[in-house]
This record gives C-alpha cells, sequence and structure tokens, in this order.
C-alpha cells in the first residue's frame, strides 16, 4: 500500500510509524482524556522539550491525529485535541495497557 509516494508493507507498518517514537504516545494518551493547553501537556509529560514537544505535536497534526486550535486573545491561547481519528486509537491504547499489565505480571519478576 502506499501514501505520500511511501511505500508500506502492512497497514501495521504505516500505524507504527504515525505514532512511534518516544513521545507521541505519551501525548496521544494524555490527549485521550481530553483538550489541553501546551502548557498542560508539557506538565503531564515529564521530560519533554518544548522543543521536541511541539515538534511532535507537529507531526501529529499533519498526520490528522490532533487537532490544534488557537485563539485570538493576549496572551494567545492554543488548545489540542484528538480528531475523530485520533480518537479512534484508543481501543488500540486500552489493549497496549491490558497487554503491558499481563506482561508485567507474568514476567515482571524474571526481569
Amino acid at each position: 500500500m502506499e501514501l505520500n509516494g511511501r511505500e508500506y508493507h502492512c497497514p501495521v507498518e504505516l500505524v507504527i510509524e504515525l505514532i512511534s517514537g518516544k513521545w507521541k504516545l505519551l501525548i496521544l494518551r494524555e490527549l485521550m482524556s481530553g483538550t489541553k493547553r501546551f502548557s498542560q501537556l508539557q506538565r503531564a509529560i515529564p521530560g519533554i522539550t518544548q522543543k521536541m514537544l511541539t515538534k511532535q505535536l507537529r507531526e501529529l497534526e499533519r498526520a490528522g491525529l490532533v487537532n490544534r486550535k488557537v485563539y485570538p486573545e493576549v496572551p494567545p491561547r492554543v488548545e489540542y485535541s484528538l480528531t475523530e481519528l485520533g480518537r479512534s486509537l484508543e481501543e488500540i491504547f486500552t489493549a497496549m495497557h491490558r497487554w503491558g499489565e499481563r506482561y508485567v505480571k507474568e514476567l515482571g519478576s524474571t526481569l
């Protein structure tokens, strides 16, 4: 399958590319609970720099997973939320959460 001039061998490869990286999953997880401002996201994700958060949000926005809304106020207010497509990742996150719990329960003491 092809998207934006890139060939993918299967849909899973595409999904992994869209949400991979150290920060994207954490950003998406935070937005699952609702709309957030930039500073709220930065506080909720320890260790992420302003530059990296901006970069990752832009990539998620370009991918159609995150919506950015700018309010014409002083100082400017910007809010981020999941698009309908982004929200559809919730069942994947739930499955990953359950799998992670199971992994720790079954193998956690042997690691």
